[in-house]
């Protein structure tokens, strides 16, 4: 699964940016990857609930929606119910995440739990039990185009291994870096789907950037598959 991160995209341009991503049908983004922040829990801007809102109206890609926010357990779920199809928040901001991931899947959405590059995964084990995405950080967040940290890997193959075992039943993302120099290796580790900004916006033929990510993973994992 590819989710191409609007983050790197024109954001004066938004519906046409989600619009180059759609590809034909079954080849282009699998998910449209919203990052939102608000300043405080990481030190940038972006958007928020009424640009998805629109977005949502623009584009059958489903959202997947990234709140690098404080307070999500009172934010995050208004996404959900605007009809985001994903929304995660940071474990290191969530007061109640189990409460925040029922109240998510209440609403309509998957239930995502993303953790920075310097959280251990161990101590959020039993908590994600209760939600449907694991989105492992391989940069701080905050910023786009920052170069991928392979430490983080070991996190994804402790999570691989803690579904493919049956104790987990996350979907494991990874945000951060994410290019055709380093794909394979988050693949090889287990990920699932892959948040890539400016390896696809930053193309000229975004659609086909996607494409191409595409092939490297499948190539990567030939035995695996994916489902959104």
């Amino acid at each position: 699964m590819i989710a191409p991160s609007i983050l790197s995209a024109d954001f004066a341009r938004l519906a046409d940016e989600a619009a180059a991503v759609a590809g034909e049908p079954g080849a282009g983004a699998d998910w449209l990857h919203v990052d939102v922040m608000d300043a405080h829990f990481v030190p940038n801007l972006t958007l928020g609930l009424p640009v998805v809102e629109s977005l949502l109206r623009a584009t059958a890609i489903p959202l997947d929606c990234h709140l690098m926010i404080e307070d999500p357990d009172r934010w995050a779920p208004g996404y959900a119910e605007a009809g985001a199809h994903n929304v995660t928040v940071h474990a290191e901001a969530a007061a109640d995440p189990v409460m925040l991931a029922k109240n998510l899947r209440a609403a309509g959405a998957r239930a995502g739990l993303s953790i920075k590059p310097d959280t251990p995964l161990e101590p959020w084990v039993q908590v994600l039990r209760h939600y449907d995405t694991l989105l492992v950080m391989s940069v701080e967040p905050g910023f786009g185009g920052q170069s991928f940290r392979p430490e983080v890997l070991d996190k994804v193959r402790t999570a691989r291994r803690l579904v493919d075992t049956g104790h987990l039943t996350v979907l494991v993302e990874i945000d951060g870096g994410i290019n055709t120099d380093t794909v394979e290796a988050a693949a090889e580790a287990g990920v699932d789907c892959f948040v890539a900004g400016s390896a696809v916006y930053g193309a000229d033929d975004p659609a086909r950037a996607v494409a191409a990510l595409r092939d490297q993973v499948r190539a990567a994992s030939p035995h695996r598959t994916w489902t959104a």
